[in-house]
């Protein structure tokens, strides 16, 4: 299972529709959505809850920023939850990766979804659904709602296109599952400290499996503890860990060793990757 973490990402600016269509041409089988909450309550593929990172809105919306104090420095933040669709459809999303993609947009959940549809996987991800909780935003039922809209709620609705929703958030999972009734997979992404700790002990992937169907770990978790893929299996759980990129393979030659070690050795059922070109269908030294 390649999953093309914020689409082909290591070569076009991230969860923009051009790192979507080069994942795609690059033989994706999933393409990753992080999702955010515009203010109007429309799902946009983003992966910060600010836009300052990945636009121009500095530039475009001077004045429309909170201040916060981190570690005792006065920072500026402009929150997506803080503006429309049609605001955020102003913003370049692009020339902040390379002067080739000016003009790139955020796009909206719906029209990833439209591009995907006979095509590719989607893999989306309730990204800090707490957050826009607080602010009135109900972030899975926005998602259930695109979903059902796109006749793609019901597993194996669209076989070119399978849906797997993850998050970091077990609540959300279990709000999805529980409160919705969603029977797509879910997968549980566990990052390490307390979490980890928490979720893939044996006890761990006991509580998970009740509400998740996979779980995605931290790479160096794996590292650390190869145990966690065969408590999964036995568990009737995927692993699919995060993230692989050719800028940071670790103490592997390249990324490609690295994933391979990763689905060949330690028999994961899946990555995310930003080089979905370099994934390796077959083991190292078995091509011929």
């Amino acid at each position: 299972m390649l999953v093309a973490h914020r689409g082909a990402s290591a070569y076009a600016p991230e969860h923009t529709m051009a790192a979507y269509r080069l994942a795609f041409e690059q033989g994706a089988d999933y393409l990753e959505p992080d999702l955010q909450v515009t203010r109007d309550g429309v799902l946009i593929c983003l992966h910060d809850l600010t836009l300052e990172r990945t636009t121009n809105v500095r530039e475009v919306f001077p004045e429309r920023h909170r201040e916060e104090v981190v570690h005792e420095q006065v920072i500026q933040r402009w929150y997506a939850s803080d503006f429309t669709l049609e605001e955020i459809r102003q913003l370049d999303a692009g020339s902040w990766f390379a002067p080739s993609f000016a003009g790139a947009q955020i796009p909206t959940l719906a029209e990833l979804i439209e591009f995907a549809l006979g095509r590719a996987g989607i893999f989306p991800e309730t990204k800090a659904p707490e957050v826009y909780g607080d602010l009135g935003l109900d972030m899975e039922r926005l998602l259930v709602e695109e979903l059902a809209r796109h006749n793609l709620l019901a597993p194996g609705a669209h076989p070119a296109t399978p849906v797997i929703i993850q998050s970091f958030s077990p609540e959300s999972l279990q709000v999805l599952r529980h409160e919705h009734g969603v029977q797509l997979p879910l997968t549980l992404l566990v990052a390490g400290g307390t979490a980890a700790e928490k979720w893939l002990s044996p006890d761990g992937i006991d509580r998970a499996r009740v509400f998740a169907d996979g779980i995605g770990p931290g790479k160096g978790l794996l590292l650390t503890d190869p145990g966690i893929v065969t408590r999964a299996h036995a568990a009737g759980m995927t692993v699919v860990p995060f993230t692989f990129r050719s800028s940071n393979s670790g103490s592997f030659p390249d990324v490609i060793a690295e994933m391979n070690y990763f689905l060949h050795e330690l028999g994961v059922d899946g990555l995310f990757t930003d080089n979905p070109d370099l994934f390796p269908r077959t083991p190292i030294g078995d091509e011929g």
